[in-house]
């Protein structure tokens, strides 16, 4: 079982929603940015990165414009969005395991030793998403930039 590949980890989508999230939040607001250059900063396929970005502007995150000054602009609910709200905006709800889907019942839930574990591990992990926002991850991904210019400008 352990050789099948198979492990509990985020899609691919969710992962460039993310890193399309934190790359915009470090531009200043109003900013455009067309497809190509997003792909290029987060190292997604364009055709896989345009899907993603449509869930995105779907949420509200950002708005997408057509023509010369087109692009992708981030919106202030996408700066203050949460990683949790990210993700589901992409993939839908976060379920750790069947048995904790909302509105589902498992029929096993009273008997099964591993459930208050499931429900456990699933409320930290969305503790940890809810508490990460893309504005404080994109000052984290601008603080490094800003220590190199920093250091670089100073006399020698």
């Amino acid at each position: 079982m352990g050789e099948s590949g198979s492990t509990m980890q985020l899609t691919r989508a969710a992962d460039y929603g993310v890193r399309v999230m934190i790359h915009l939040a470090t531009l200043p607001a109003h900013q455009r940015t067309r497809l190509p250059a997003l792909a290029r900063a987060t190292g997604a396929p364009e055709s896989f990165l345009s899907k993603v970005l449509q869930a995105l502007c779907r949420a509200g995150f950002l708005v997408s414009r057509r023509g010369q000054s087109g692009g992708f602009e981030m919106l202030p609910a996408g700066r203050q969005a949460s990683v949790r709200t990210v993700i589901e905006a992409i993939e839908g709800s976060i379920c750790l395991n069947l048995c904790l889907v909302s509105g589902a019942s498992c029929s096993r839930k009273s008997i099964c030793p591993a459930h208050p574990v499931w429900v456990k591990a699933q409320e930290a992990m969305l503790g940890v998403l809810n508490t990460a926002s893309i504005a404080d991850l994109a000052m984290d991904a601008v603080a490094p930039q800003a220590r190199v210019i920093a250091k670089s400008s100073e006399p020698a």
